[in-house]
């Protein structure tokens, strides 16, 4: 499996997972150019601009009209307004546990996340001909992954949006001069790096890998 981070954080999210399937659509449309053409689907996680960019979904669907796009239920009224044909939309019901077949070699299933807008997470199973399964599950903008289980799987891309102490440091800083402290909001909302390092150590098994998203600081996320 590979993935390129386009883009991860407050400014706008993008992962390509084996060239072929992007995760939100949160950046402007010049920033899919080196990707756009080999795209096959677009899973949609949930509304915050910085992961999905109405005009970015308009040019792209306009120029691949065929691209299938997939989400849950509460995507498909922006998706809608965005432009997209209802008929390339496929819609999941998150509350079931079966995987979602595309073509014999990808199947996803949606995971609810706690955010502050209805949110879901992906568990993806890619089984290529004559190559070992690999699975994958996909998380950001959540408060916690209590309850969410993902045993021994190929790969993590997790958010750790903070260091707890060091954002509440700033938060502190920030009130003693006065001013407002965003951090607290943040705080309650995402991930913190120790939160998504307790979770992935009680799910990576020996061969398991993972990878930091959404990080209040950016560092090059960019692997394959």
């Amino acid at each position: 499996m590979t993935f390129d981070v386009i883009a991860t954080g407050s400014t706008g999210n993008a992962v390509v997972i084996n060239d072929s399937i992007l995760i939100d659509c949160g950046v402007p449309f010049k920033a899919l150019e080196p990707v756009k053409k080999e795209l096959k689907l677009v899973l949609l996680t949930h509304v915050h601009g910085d992961h999905f960019k109405p005009r970015t979904v308009r040019a792209l669907h306009k120029e691949r009209p065929t691209l299938r796009w997939g989400c849950c239920d509460w995507m498909v009224g922006p998706l809608l307004e965005a432009g997209v044909d209802k008929r390339v939309i496929d819609v999941y019901d998150p509350d079931l546990p079966a995987f979602l077949m595309y073509g014999p070699h990808i199947s996803i299933r949606p995971q609810l996340l706690v955010h502050d807008v209805p949110n879901c997470g992906y568990h993806m199973i890619f089984t290529p001909e004559h190559e070992k399964r690999e699975r994958m599950f996909y998380a950001t903008d959540t408060a916690t992954l209590d309850g969410v289980e993902a045993k021994d799987y190929d790969w993590y891309l997790i958010e750790a949006n903070h260091a707890r102490e060091e954002l509440e440091a700033r938060a502190r800083a920030k009130m003693e001069k006065g001013e407002f402290a965003y951090e607290f909001r943040a705080a309650s909302n995402h991930l913190s790096q120790e939160q998504a390092e307790d979770w992935i150590y009680r799910n990576i098994g020996p061969n398991g890998r993972y990878a930091f998203l959404h990080q209040h600081e950016q560092e090059d996320c960019r692997k394959k």
